[in-house]
């Protein structure tokens, strides 16, 4: 084992003075979160390309001036990149614990890049451009899932929420880069309207790939691994300090001293001994795996539940069909440029608030908006528009655009609030013995729910079919109402701890005394490591094993 015989030395104080965080740490954290970037731009290129009325003739055939897809090759299209991430977020969790945080990340960039070159050669039918989503899904799941376990293992705890809410930002920003793309692109002739709009992903996967053959593994993988030398050099690279200094000691052996006591607690017999684990522990008690891996993935399933991605998969043809709305690509990109321009707020105030106030006022503040939105619109505002010549005309444009506006409130307050807050919790919440599979659980149930969203919502607003036009907001905002209740039941404060400290939180308290939870003991003194330096790097080997 490389380092044997190097001695662990750590204090018992559990208010103990940590590292300051470093510029190159916030550098580290921040390009890691570029990772975002590709979530947000798949999410969104796709509300444009299918509007282009080239790519529509290109699955649909030569058709008249205002043909649209069908509601079943539109939802095709439009989810089978879930899809696709759904299973690739799944194996990412396996991949992670075996060939590192950073290389899975890496594999996955390799992966997406050969489904954009598929997707580019798309000429006709549905073949290419399905497959190519497809499988450019599978390396969105890698990346999507690892990328908050990577950032969350490397974060400093003083800085941890609002260098993760950085992925949320990049998300952000991915969407908005594909509805400016998708603007300026619309009118192209030939098939550049829909290709150039699908080749830019090439170049995220290219960034991100070689940008990470520069930043270290996680700390906390190379413990998991027994490699305690490499561990010490992480967070030494990490943390700005040298190997030798006492905070990064202190730091290293809370992390061991966990890592040892969460195994005996949590024992693995091989592959599906490790899958097994997740599940384990009852209901009742408060930190169990299977309390927290429910809390993981229905917390994921809850952010999909606000309806966000129907705003951002459909706004374009959706807005169309209000007849009050002349450039819906122009507004698309202002929901877009709103949901950008409120997530830094959350930078503040996940650390500020916390996390658990973000996400009960946040879900309200969406429930009330969705809520106006459905009233106006039922009452005087889209539902009650008319045919002329085949085409929708508001009777009502004040009140469409009323509508509008408070969409746009909505996305606000997702952006900062339940659209970084869900990543940030489902990155802090797992034990390291089962803390990829967890954090790869959660991403899976994202893109499961984002699948399902994806497939059933052309039907649910398509004139042939529900044409529910503004009664959907009374499903999404009745969903919003769901997730404010379930934030004040379910959501623990996980503020101004670490991942260490997270799980002897949520053994001693419930959601709702959280917050008032302060940290009385470390594992490394109940551990026995307290200014001992007794565990060596061959004694934690064999402990682990």
């Amino acid at each position: 084992m490389p380092g044997g015989g190097v001695t662990l030395h750590a204090t018992s104080d559990v208010n103990r003075v940590e590292a300051p965080v470093t510029m190159k740490a916030y550098m580290m954290c921040a390009f890691a979160a570029f990772g975002g970037i590709f979530f947000g731009y798949d999410s969104g290129y796709i509300n444009g390309v299918t509007g282009s009325k080239v790519f529509i003739e290109s699955i649909m055939g030569p058709g008249p001036a205002d043909q649209v897809l069908s509601s079943s090759k539109n939802s095709l299209i439009t989810s089978i990149l879930s899809a696709g991430t759904f299973f690739g977020a799944l194996i990412a969790g396996d991949l992670a614990d075996t060939i590192g945080r950073r290389m899975t990340i890496i594999a996955g960039c390799g992966v997406y890049i050969v489904g954009c070159v598929l997707q580019v050669c798309h000429r006709e039918g549905l073949g290419l451009i399905v497959s190519g989503r497809l499988i450019a899904g599978f390396g969105v799941g890698f990346v999507s899932a690892i990328i908050i376990l990577y950032m969350s293992e490397i974060c400093p705890r003083k800085v941890r929420g609002t260098l993760v809410s950085g992925y949320q930002f990049c998300i952000t920003i991915g969407l908005m880069l594909a509805s400016c793309v998708n603007y300026a692109t619309e009118k192209y002739p030939g098939r550049s309207s829909y290709q150039i709009p699908i080749a830019l992903q090439f170049a995220w996967g290219v960034i991100l790939a070689t940008g990470l053959f520069f930043l270290p593994d996680s700390p906390r993988y190379f413990v998991k691994k027994g490699d305690i030398a490499r561990a010490r050099d992480t967070l030494s690279r990490l943390r700005g300090q040298p190997a030798s200094s006492e905070y990064v000691e202190d730091e290293l052996a809370e992390i061991v001293a966990n890592h040892e006591f969460e195994m005996r607690a949590i024992p693995q017999t091989g592959y599906w001994g490790s899958w097994y684990a997740c599940f384990t522990g009852g209901l009742r008690k408060s930190n169990s795996n299977l309390r927290k891996t429910i809390l993981g993935t229905s917390l994921q399933m809850m952010q999909q539940w606000t309806g966000v991605n129907f705003i951002f998969y459909y706004s374009t043809p959706f807005l169309k069909s209000t007849g009050a709305i002349e450039n819906t690509f122009l507004m698309s990109m202002v929901f877009t440029i709103i949901n950008v321009g409120s997530t830094p707020l959350s930078f503040y105030t996940m650390e500020r608030v916390g996390r658990r106030p973000l996400l009960i006022w946040g879900a309200l503040g969406m429930f009330i908006c969705q809520m106006i939105v459905a009233i106006v619109g039922v009452t005087v505002g889209f539902n009650k528009t008319h045919l002329e010549d085949g085409v929708s005309v508001a009777n009502n444009i004040s009140a469409v655009n009323a509508q509008v506006a408070f969409i746009a409130i909505y996305i606000f307050w997702f952006a900062s609030t339940w659209g970084p807050g869900a990543w940030v919790v489902i990155g802090e919440i797992f034990p390291l013995p089962i803390r990829s599979r967890g954090v790869a659980l959660s991403t899976a149930s994202n893109w499961l729910w984002n699948t399902i969203i994806a497939v059933i919502t052309p039907y649910m607003v398509a004139p042939d079919r529900g044409n529910l036009k503004s009664h959907v907001f009374w499903v999404w905002g009745g969903l919003c109402g769901t997730c404010f209740v379930y934030a004040y039941l379910l959501i623990p404060e996980t503020k101004g701890l670490t991942l260490e400290q997270v799980d002897q939180m949520m053994e001693e308290t419930t959601p709702r005394t959280s917050a008032a939870w302060k940290p009385t003991r470390t594992f490394a003194s109940e551990m026995g490591m307290a200014g001992t330096g007794k565990v060596s790097p061959d004694e934690h080997t064999e402990k682990i094993a």
